[in-house]
């Protein structure tokens, strides 16, 4: 343990200032708050650069941070000065990235079913966040993000993902309609746009091929037309009362609801 006096020490500089910056995509870290999503850290294979903790944490932590990261412990008072405590509780870590890994990584070899969450274009960190909880949540094989959307490690995203982003398999992909296509002929994929389109299929009675990719679009936009016309259907969720759209994260729970149930498989899988 060692003890930091004030938040202008060099070695907490990765902490200070985080409502003024973040430490994006072109960048070595990520930082993790609270201790929830610290836990997921150390318990992750994500390199851990350094914990900073308030001092009524030190024994908890003592014992879990490994001999070769340092932790840093300081008073209440001066943990106040990251973000409030009410975001991380007295408890932050940084995170190291680790280099995407290649398409071929994240797909089952062999027949067997798999579940991918395809995002082209989310620019809300907050919905990257949700999405990463979702796939995670019900089960989903990896999410693929297209080189449009938002980086899934900013701090927003990473609380959100309520640290389901340390264990999910992400691949960000830096040509997604050559991605897609690789999908499809390389790996047979089905994949499904999710559309708002009261002629397209509507979601109830819909069956799914046992490699199944589900493509989500933005809000504001949905999916753009060259990435449509890559997907072999288009799917659904009828609305009522005019209602013309959902938050992508809420229909994107729905959709996932449906597609990994057992009885949403076709019979030939």
């Amino acid at each position: 343990m060692i003890s930091i006096d004030s938040l202008a020490d060099p070695r907490v500089a990765a902490y200070r200032n985080l409502k003024d910056k973040e430490l994006d995509r072109a960048g070595r870290f990520f930082i993790a708050e609270g201790e929830h999503l610290v836990r997921r850290l150390l318990a992750s294979d994500f390199p851990v650069e350094s914990v900073f903790i308030a001092e009524r944490h030190a024994a908890d932590f003592q014992s879990l941070a490994p001999a070769n990261v340092p932790l840093y412990v300081t008073t209440s008072e001066v943990m106040n000065g990251v973000l409030g405590m009410k975001f991380h509780s007295g408890i932050i870590a940084c995170g190291s990235r680790k280099p995407w890994a290649p398409l071929e990584s994240i797909l089952k070899k062999g027949p067997g079913a798999m579940t991918l969450v395809i995002c082209p274009d989310i620019n809300n960190v907050e919905n990257v966040g949700s999405l990463i909880r979702l796939s995670a949540g019900f089960g989903a094989d990896a999410l693929i993000l297209g080189e449009r959307c938002h980086d899934p490690f900013w701090r927003q995203s990473i609380r959100v993902s309520m640290g389901t982003i340390f264990s999910l398999p992400i691949y960000r992909s830096p040509e997604l309609l050559h991605d897609l296509r690789r999908l499809k002929n390389e790996w047979n994929f089905e994949l499904a746009a999710t559309v708002l389109d009261e002629n397209a299929e509507p979601l109830a009675d819909a069956k799914r091929a046992a490699r199944f990719g589900l493509l989500l679009g933005s809000e504001p936009h949905g999916l753009d037309g060259n990435t449509a016309s890559l997907c072999d259907r288009r799917l659904t969720i009828p609305m009522k009362l005019g209602t013309d759209s959902l938050n992508v994260a809420v229909a994107a729970g729905i959709f996932l609801y449906h597609f990994t149930r057992e009885d949403s498989f076709r019979n030939h899988r």
